[in-house]
């Protein structure tokens, strides 16, 4: 079992960058891969983001690709998003995600965080 708790969600202007915090505690093999989802009313949650421990290997979205970084400190179990040029379309509740492997924490992660919004005003 893992438990993601995610933090630094808030209203910021287009252009803005802001950064997501989300620490995970529970069964280290279950975090293997840590990442991000958004979702907004009425739409499916997208995937944007995901880091393996150890290796750093990274997955991106396209749509986010150049503008948002993802990083980890194994250490803490603790996964970062850093959202840069902001767009109003990025607004959404972003939740952090987590699986023993790559296709999971990209489609149908066995761990999910509560969620925290993000608002980009125009």
């Amino acid at each position: 079992q893992v438990t993601l708790v995610e933090s630094g969600g808030r209203l910021v202007q287009a252009g803005g960058s802001l950064g997501l915090s989300c620490s995970a505690s529970g069964r280290a093999f279950d975090s293997t891969f840590m990442g991000w989802f958004r979702q907004t009313p009425g739409k499916e949650r997208e995937f944007v983001a995901a880091i393996r421990r150890g290796s750093g290997t990274t997955y991106f979205a396209d749509s986010v690709e150049g503008r948002f970084t993802i990083s980890r400190d194994d250490a803490q179990n603790t996964v970062y998003l850093q959202m840069n040029s902001l767009k109003p379309e990025d607004t959404a509740v972003y939740y952090c995600a987590a699986d023993s492997n790559p296709y999971g924490v990209r489609n149908v992660p066995n761990y999910w965080g509560q969620g925290t919004q993000v608002t980009v005003s125009s």
